[in-house]
Order: structure tokens, then sequence, then C-alpha cells
């Protein structure tokens, strides 16, 4: 009889060689990993083998399915509308234009909690162009920071789908992990991620100072009222005159965009009312009414649906029927891969549980004396590596620890984001996102792997020690 874990390793590499090697999709690929470990293992009855993964498969879909869909469409709300350039304004008027790099990234920051991290690059490397363009300073360190903000909370903070079926996982497995105390321990990590990104990327800005926008500009991609307030900051540059807010505030004025307020609200309201579901679940209110209504709107799926709804008829009211209509089909169409990946990443789940692999590998790692934490963070490097899907990575990674974190006695809170983490780790030439940061910051791929495969490398560095060191303190 073979072993359950020489099954489970069987299962993966055939799942990353059928993703890296072959024109197979991420969902069947998952799909035949789980089919394939349960046929192996001997904890499994031949008969038994398709249930099993069809029971995850269904656990998972019906726990995040709908979540990830609405997710996306208030995501593309915020995409078309011009919402985000709005929050990049707001922002940019507590911060200042001297440090434009801070705002960008913590644009990018806040914008990257719904909406997928390669559209909100794609959505604010124009800004990051003119702000090269107009300051002088390096798009290797614009860009960086505004990728890097993205990519945090893409991969630490839900709903993001990452993130989200890393909770999912957890608690299918019968975990106690709160969404919303995930959610607050996500942005907590995050901030000192942020922050060490930004030195990191002013750094390898200082580099290449010399990968800037040209300052001239082809009239023909701008409206004649950017052009008027183009030629007022040219002249302004020219008398030797230092830029400010107004000058940038002047430039995206002249786009119509939707009130600071709204967009705000939009993107922060979902993940208030989660928290405050949390924070009402941990007093004596939660029986009362009070409590009863703010556990139903705190619930993610009336939470994200709320979002939605404001969306549709506030954000895009000055639109038709028929194309907010096709909006949503296009969030939609972006969303069925992810459902579906999500779904299978429970599949593989199950069949590891019940393979009785994961349970073997927690007690060889403790009869070893690895320190525990070290494992999630070790799996989603591995499992990101190859395959460039960070998604995937951690949907993989998080079905393959949930067993094993009571046997290796670590914090769930801690070992989500440790897979969560380290399925940063790294973006390169596998990765779209890396494509994406390279071409709309005017990199070459030399450049790039230098700097933004170097950064996604030592941000989950810097990050794994920070959550070792928590990790002697939080069981």
């Amino acid at each position: 009889m073979m072993n359950p874990v020489i099954a489970m390793l069987i299962g993966v590499v055939v799942m990353m060689g059928l993703i890296i090697f072959t024109r197979m999709h991420a969902f069947p690929s998952l799909i035949i990993s789980a089919v394939l470990i349960a046929i192996l293992s001997p904890n499994i009855e031949f008969s038994s083998a398709i249930g099993t993964m069809t029971s995850g498969f269904g656990g998972t879909m019906a726990s995040i399915g709908i979540v990830i869909g609405f997710g996306c469409i208030m995501g593309i709300f915020l995409e078309k509308s011009g919402a985000a350039k709005r929050m990049a304004l707001t922002i940019l008027k507590m911060v200042g234009v001297k440090r434009a790099d801070v705002v960008l990234g913590l644009t990018g920051f806040v914008v990257s909690i719904p909406v997928f991290c390669d559209s909100g690059f794609v959505i604010l490397s124009s800004l990051a162009k003119e702000f090269s363009r107009l300051t002088k300073k390096s798009m290797v360190g614009l860009g960086g920071i505004l990728g890097m903000g993205l990519y945090i909370t893409h991969f630490m903070v839900p709903p993001t789908p990452g993130p989200l079926a890393v909770v999912s996982t957890f608690q299918q497995e019968g975990i106690a992990v709160d969404l919303g105390l995930f959610i607050i321990f996500g942005l907590i990590l995050s901030v000192p991620l942020f922050i060490f990104s930004i030195y990191l990327f002013r750094y390898f800005g200082n580099k290449y100072p010399d990968l800037i926008i040209p300052y001239e500009i082809d009239r023909s991609q701008y409206t004649d009222a950017q052009l008027k307030v183009l030629d007022t900051i040219d002249a302004k540059l020219k008398a030797g005159k230092e830029l400010e807010n107004a000058d940038f505030e002047a430039l995206l004025s002249t786009e119509k965009l939707p009130g600071a307020g709204i967009s705000f609200t939009i993107l922060l309201l979902p993940v208030i009312l989660i928290l405050c579901n949390t924070l009402i679940s941990q007093t004596a209110l939660k029986g009362e009414v009070i409590g009863q209504v703010v556990t139903f709107l705190g619930n993610p799926h009336i939470a994200l649906f709320i979002s939605l709804c404001l969306g549709a008829f506030v954000l895009a009211k000055e639109l038709d029927n028929k194309a907010v209509v096709n909006m949503m089909n296009d969030a939609l169409k972006d969303a069925g891969p992810i459902v579906m990946i999500t779904a299978a990443g429970g599949a593989l789940g199950a069949v590891v549980k019940a393979s009785g692999a994961a349970q073997m590998m927690a007690d060889g790692i403790v009869a070893i004396g690895i320190p525990g934490i070290l494992v999630p963070l070790l799996i989603g490097t591995i499992m990101r590596f190859p395959q460039g899907s960070g998604t995937t990575a951690m949907i993989t990674g998080s079905a393959i620890i949930a067993p094993m974190i009571a046997t290796l006695g670590i914090n769930p809170y801690l070992a989500g984001l440790g897979v969560c983490l380290t399925a940063m780790c790294p973006s390169f030439l596998n990765d779209s996102y890396f494509h994406v940061v390279t071409n709309f910051s005017n990199m070459d791929i030399k450049t790039s792997l230098k700097t933004w495969t170097m950064g996604s490398i030592l941000v989950p560095i810097f990050g794994s020690v920070l959550i070792c060191i928590a990790s002697i303190f939080i069981h």
C-alpha cells in the first residue's frame, strides 16, 4: 500500500506539471490532483474517492462562491467609474505631492482589497506616469511602490479571493477562524510590509534614476482641458517653481470622477460591516435585536451585496441599464475561473484530510523538532514558485496546512497569514502581474527582475521574520 504522504506528493507534482508544462487550466489540474491522491491513498476507499472530492468542492463553493462573484462586480464598478483615481486624489491632498510614491502606494493598498491587483495597476499606472513625468522620479520606485501597495493587500486582506479561500478552508476543517479578525490581523501585518516596501523601492528607484517618463507628450492623447492644465504646469516648471497638490488636483479634475465619499464608502463599507459583526459577536448584544441585525448585515454575502447595489445604483447611476449589466457580465467572466479554482482547492483539501497525509506530515515535523510556524511559510513558497499563481498557491497551501495546525501547535491566524504572505514569493516570468508591473512601468525584463522580483522576495522574507517573532508570543 502506498504511503499517504507519497500519494499527496505525487498528486501535487502532477498538478504543478499540468499547469506549468501543458495546456491544462488550474481548475481541472486541481481536480485531477485530488482524484489521483484519493485513488492512490490507502485510507480512502476507491468507491468513495469521487464523493470525497465533490463534497469538498461543494462545501467550498457554498462558502465563498457568492462572495467572490459579488466582490468582482463591486471591483469593476470601482475600476470603471474612476473611483480609484478619486481616492488617489483624496490621498494626495492628505499626503502631499512631495510624497507622490506614498500617494500611489496608499491608493493601491486600499484599492486592492476588492479590486484585482492587475486591474488596479493598469488603472493607476497612468497616474504614476504623470507623477514620474512631472516630478522626475524614477518609474522603478513609483511603479514598484504602487505595485507593492496593490500586491500586499491582494494577498493579505479578505475579501480578495486568495485570503478569503484560506479562511474558508480553515473553517471547513473546523478551525475557529473569524473572517473579521483575519481582516484585522491581515491589515496589521500589511502596514509594516508596506512601509518596508516604500524604503526598498525608493532605494531601487535611486539605483535607476534615469528611468523616468519623458516630459514630451503626445498631445493627441489628452483632452483640451487636460492640455490646458498641462501647459500651465509646464510654464510653472520652466519658471523654476515647485509643483503643489493643486496642480495635480487640477489635472485630475479634468476627468469626470465620482465623489470621494461614495468611492471610499463602496470600498470600505463591506470591511466595516464584517468587522462590526466580529465585534458584536464578542458582546452580550449578540442575542439582542441589534446584535442580530449587525450579524445579518456583517455576513460577507450581505455586506458585499450592499456595496454592489451602491455601485450599480449610485456610482454608475449615469450609465444606462444595459451598460451596467454588461459591466456585471464582464466581472463575472473574471469571477468564474477564480470560483472554480477555489472550489477545486476545497476538493483537494478534503481529499488530503481524508487521506491522512497532512496528519502524518505534521507528526513527522513535530518529531524532528522543526518549529511549526516555518511549515506554512515554506508551503506557501513551494506552492507559488513553480506555477506563478498566488491565488492557486494560497488555496493549495491552505488545503495542505489546515489539517496540520492542531498537531503543529501554531496559531491558526498566523498559519493562514503565513501561507498568504509567502504565496507572494516570487513574482517573476511565470506571473502575469510581473508583466503588468514591468510593461506599465516602462521597465525592461532585466531591470524588473532586479527590482520588482527582488522586492517580491524581500518583502515576504521581512514579513516571515515578523510572523516568527509573533509566534513566540501568540499561540
